[in-house]
């Protein structure tokens, strides 16, 4: 078995970082008074190794995969909506697809394996695995073989974003009942009940709600052997959310910084960090999704998002929102004249 994720990632630069610092203190401004735009431009020039640090390049991926739970009803809308969505990215109609474009990001999407096929569509490359994962309420999500495959493909996304020479990277997802998946490996890896993180997803109602809630703690029962985190995503999670945690490892190992969408990307994110817990540094979290489990994930990622809009779509739409903040961070530290350069008196030593 390939254990590449276990392999080193690139350390910050506290050379960097030290240096960023000392130049935003010579800015045309009282010091920290710019708050979170500082601490996230010295970050980004920490990460990228460079005290002028950029976000124009911005590389969006989203994996798409149908969840075999689907069959135990814990979604309002039918699982034929994934392969739709995956046909309205390519089309530009989505929201990441409207995101993307405005941001000048470049997108592509990634299908892992859909229950309705999809012809061959621009902007989406067939990485198909199985038409679905498995139902983890009665089996496995994944063999150790698919597993693999996933992974990999989150790997292979990042490889191309960083032959483009990217400086930001965005990953989003799409199945239908991935809150599900994505609740259990939270559950799992939190030592959470389900009845306080499982939440409405695409739009279910108190019972749907509560239902869900069954049907993963039936899994948990299930998969009950399952702790080590590999095991926990092989048995719990998805095509698309395994592609995420391979994507997340492999940017800390090419150097690539990460914005990190909502939920279920947060819950990947969290997964990835304790497979690779020096990836930490690495991943950016953009925003509060309103599902209810994210808070707890985002506490235990030890991080404040960027940004709480009420969002919970999905798709990296949180994430591509975010990006022109990471943008005006960037543009703030590198623009802005020195009080020296503008003449302008700094505080009394």
């Amino acid at each position: 078995m390939d254990n590449w994720y276990l392999d080193g990632v690139v350390a910050p630069s506290e050379k960097h970082r030290n240096k960023a610092l000392a130049w935003q203190n010579q800015l045309t401004k009282p010091a920290g008074s710019l708050g979170r735009l500082e601490s996230l431009a010295v970050e980004l020039a920490a990460l990228q190794h460079n005290l002028h640090p950029s976000a124009a390049r911005v590389a969006m991926a989203v994996f798409a995969a149908d969840q075999g739970v689907c069959a135990e009803s814990v979604s309002a809308f039918p699982q034929a909506v994934t392969a739709q969505m995956v046909a309205n990215f390519a089309g530009g109609g989505a929201a990441i697809s409207v995101l993307a474009k405005s941001l000048g990001a470049s997108l592509e999407v990634i299908n892992l394996g859909t229950v309705q096929p999809t012809a061959a569509l621009p902007q989406v490359i067939d990485a198909t695995i199985a038409p679905q994962s498995g139902n983890i309420a009665r089996a496995a999500a994944m063999t150790h073989e698919q597993l693999q495959l996933a992974l990999a493909a989150g790997r292979a996304a990042v490889q191309r974003a960083q032959a483009n020479n990217t400086d930001l990277f965005v990953a989003g997802e799409m199945g239908i009942g991935n809150t599900t998946t994505a609740t259990a490996m939270l559950c799992r890896l939190l030592e959470v009940d389900p009845a306080l993180l499982a939440g409405p997803g695409t739009g279910l109602d108190s019972a749907g709600v509560s239902h869900k809630a069954r049907v993963i703690e039936q899994a948990l029962n299930l998969h009950a052997q399952a702790r080590d985190p590999v095991e926990v995503l092989r048995c719990l999670g998805g095509f698309e959310t395994a592609a995420l945690v391979g994507a997340y490892i492999a940017c800390a190992q090419t150097g690539i910084a990460v914005l990190v969408d909502g939920f279920i990307c947060t819950a990947a994110a969290l997964l990835a960090s304790r497979i690779n817990p020096a990836i930490v540094p690495w991943l950016i979290l953009s925003h509060a999704s309103a599902e209810p489990g994210h808070r707890l994930a985002v506490e235990a990622m030890g991080q404040v998002p960027l940004l709480d809009l009420g969002l919970r779509l999905g798709e990296g739409s949180g994430a591509a929102v975010a990006v022109p903040l990471v943008r005006l961070a960037c543009d703030l530290h590198n623009g802005m004249a020195t009080f020296a350069e503008a003449g302008v008196a700094d505080k009394a030593r």
